[in-house]
């Protein structure tokens, strides 16, 4: 025989549901927004990977010498202190985490509050803020151990994370909250399975080749890993190109089936990974530009959310619109999908 939950188990739910309904009826108003603020956050988060990028290639990364603060003493750079430009690099770096903070806690009102969806999908809209947050600590810590390359690194794959979150309350909030059925067939499915731990291990390694490289976080410190920088390129190039035969395998029996939605974005992602593959490669064969070595970054957090779209569009959880307008019953069975 279960025993009962202890009233203090029992009250912070209920205060916590009493919360998000009360703030919930304050963003009702804004809800028909939800859609651009979660591709403004998606956009925000890929910005940030940009410009983080930029931190990194212009070894700008001890700009700041101390975290939170810029210099002793100042949370902002001083006129007089010592590489300004590396500073406002820096300075400018922490300033777009408050955009991404605040694209963030947008999403966290208008998801997590919205009671006419399941509650996965509340507590997804969390992952966003969660993630800045995290970042900013992981970001400091780096400054604080003075560009650790495994910090540097871990710093770059959370942003990844963050991108897939992203991403994916995009295919959530364009679906509804049926089961989910498959529109592919499970040979299809492993595929993908597969496609997306690539992936992981095609990040993994550019993480381990420009940490290898020119390009490590910091003029004095050099080359971080100890490593052979080529060799590290020529198997992350390797694991791109099992990348792109998994993508080409997937296409065909999306293509063989009919499946038009998710051919079209496996299309638009195989856009993608030729595009990042041609720079990759351009960008070893002329000294690794700074330019091209961020715009091969963006690219990367390009794929990533392409990835997640496309393991999105090859399923179905019926139509958006079926039950809207009403609080949602959390089913148990969903709270696991």
């Amino acid at each position: 025989m279960s025993t009962p939950a202890p009233a203090r188990d029992r009250l912070v739910p209920r205060v916590l549901d009493r919360v998000s309904t009360r703030v919930g009826a304050r963003v009702d108003r804004f809800r028909p927004w939800t859609r651009r603020v979660l591709l403004v956050n998606l956009v925000a988060q890929i910005g940030i990977v940009a410009t983080g990028g930029l931190v990194r290639l212009t070894s700008s990364g001890l700009g700041c010498v101390t975290w939170p603060q810029c210099q002793p003493g100042s949370f902002v750079p001083v006129a007089h202190g010592p590489a300004p430009f590396h500073q406002g690099v820096e300075f400018g770096n922490r300033l777009l985490t408050f955009v991404v903070g605040a694209a963030a806690l947008a999403v966290l009102l208008l998801v997590g509050t919205d009671r006419t969806r399941t509650r996965p999908y509340r507590r997804l809209g969390a992952a966003p803020l969660l993630g800045v947050v995290v970042q900013a600590v992981v970001g400091g810590v780096s400054v604080l151990l003075h560009l650790a390359p495994w910090v540097v690194g871990l710093h770059f794959l959370i942003s990844m994370v963050l991108v897939v979150a992203s991403a994916w309350l995009l295919v959530r909030h364009d679906e509804g909250d049926a089961p989910p059925v498959p529109l592919v067939d499970s040979t299809t499915r492993r595929l993908l399975a597969a496609l997306g731990v690539v992936t992981a291990v095609v990040l993994a390694l550019g993480v381990v080749v420009t940490g290898a490289g020119p390009h490590s976080g910091d003029d004095e410190l050099g080359y971080r890993f100890a490593v052979d920088p080529y060799l590290t390129a020529r198997v992350h190039a390797a694991s791109v190109w099992v990348f792109v035969a998994l993508l080409v395998a997937v296409l065909l029996r999306l293509r063989r089936d009919g499946a038009a939605r998710p051919l079209r974005t496996g299309l638009v992602l195989m856009a993608v990974t030729l595009a990042q593959a041609l720079v990759g490669y351009v960008q070893l064969f002329t000294g690794l530009p700074i330019a091209l070595v961020n715009l091969h970054m963006i690219g990367a957090a390009l794929l990533t959310a392409g990835v997640t779209r496309l393991v999105g569009a090859c399923r179905s959880r019926g139509s958006l619109g079926a039950g809207a307008g009403s609080p949602v019953v959390d089913d148990p069975a969903l709270l696991t999908r």
